[in-house]
């Protein structure tokens, strides 16, 4: 039985992203199709990969920290260090989420006391201009 073969096209209408992307990934060092003449030939590790670095950008990590967990399971048949570093970024962009939403919950409480001082000043001149 022969390995199942992607296409670029195909990976790239299967992950609702463009050609471009997929090579930019490639020129990153994250993917590494085979060739066939001119043609890239993925395969299943690489259809895999490339649905890791899409998790990974969805979750806010960068391509270098995608790259850096590929480069630890490639470099090792025991998983521990990888999922130790896995653990260790995931809890620095917990950490730097949470310090994210603080922010924008005190942003909101600010827009809300600005809002509420400009209807208040409104209430005021729409007040006094019926005089």
């Amino acid at each position: 039985m022969t390995e199942r073969i992607y296409s670029i096209g195909e990976l790239s209408r299967e992950f609702d992203i463009t050609p471009r992307s997929i090579r930019f990934y490639e020129e990153q060092g994250l993917l590494a199709p085979e060739r066939n003449g001119q043609n890239r030939v993925y395969k299943k590790k690489d259809r895999v990969r490339l649905k890791l670095i899409l998790r990974g950008k969805r979750l806010g990590f960068s391509l270098s920290e995608v790259k850096t967990l590929f480069e630890l399971y490639d470099d090792s048949s025991n998983s521990k260090a990888q999922l130790e570093a896995m653990l260790r970024m995931t809890e620095e962009k917990r950490a730097i989420m949470l310090q994210q939403m603080d922010d924008i919950k005190m942003l909101m409480s600010e827009l809300d006391d600005v809002e509420f001082r400009c209807r208040e000043e409104l209430a005021e001149l729409d007040g006094g201009s019926e005089e």
